[in-house]
């Protein structure tokens, strides 16, 4: 009896999302294709207009919100902070990709991991802490996406580690939009989006982190200026 009043109920559902449909479709031509129809795609690419500066700092409140905790300095004082955010952690052990700039952790104690193919889950979930660059960081989302470049690594070492400390240079990796962010990311590359650290909730909304990646993310906004070479080096 059951099993045939919910079977009765998927049929009834079905047969109102299709009622539906054909009311829908009811003045749509027979021979009507979806080709046939120019579609308006001019679609509002940021939410207000802001200079690169108010750009930047709704990143940093935005990151916040999602429970990041955000840091500034200029390229100088790049060395030092890392060392102090590793110390602090008390990371005896950090990861560090192969095209990470040799200078952002010239001043760190922790003994470095290089980001090698053969290395496994547990010898990375072992290690302490990571520092990375990024592709480009989304304001309006507070959202980080890494594309696996050379100062990023593989996508796994961003995900294992507890502790992820990431390295955006302000402003000429920070987009207003989504819609931006894409324009500047091959889809062919193992993209990575990152808002805040790893967290779920179960059904009371009880919120735990770490579930999936870091429980604790760092971002580093690092205020770059200079020459374009300077700018681009080390970054992606």
């Amino acid at each position: 009896m059951a099993a045939d009043s919910g079977r009765r109920a998927v049929s009834d559902g079905r047969d109102r999302v299709l009622a539906r449909v054909r009311r829908a479709l009811a003045d749509v031509p027979r021979g009507e294709r979806p080709g046939d129809v120019p579609v308006d795609r001019s679609y509002r690419r940021a939410h207000g207009e802001r200079t690169a500066e108010e750009t930047v700092a709704l990143l940093a409140a935005n990151l916040a919100e999602y429970r990041a905790v955000v840091h500034r300095t200029a390229q100088d004082g790049l060395p030092g902070l890392l060392r102090t955010l590793l110390a602090r952690r008390g990371a005896a052990s950090v990861l560090v990709p192969a095209g990470l700039p040799a200078h952002w952790t010239a001043a760190v104690d922790a003994r470095r991991v290089d980001d090698l193919a053969a290395s496994t889950a547990r010898e990375l979930e072992a290690v302490d802490s990571v520092v990375t660059g990024c592709a480009v960081a989304v304001a309006e989302t507070g959202t980080l996406v890494l594309d696996g470049g050379p100062a990023q690594g593989r996508r796994r070492i961003s995900l294992l580690p507890d502790h992820h400390v990431c390295v955006v240079r302000v402003p000429d990796q920070v987009v207003a939009s989504v819609p931006e962010a894409l324009e500047r990311l091959d889809p062919r590359r193992p993209l990575t989006w990152i808002s805040g650290p790893s967290a779920t909730s179960d059904i009371e909304l009880e919120r735990v982190e770490g579930v999936h990646g870091p429980r604790t993310l760092e971002v580093v906004l690092l205020e770059v200026s200079g020459t374009p070479d300077a700018a681009t080096h080390g970054g992606g």
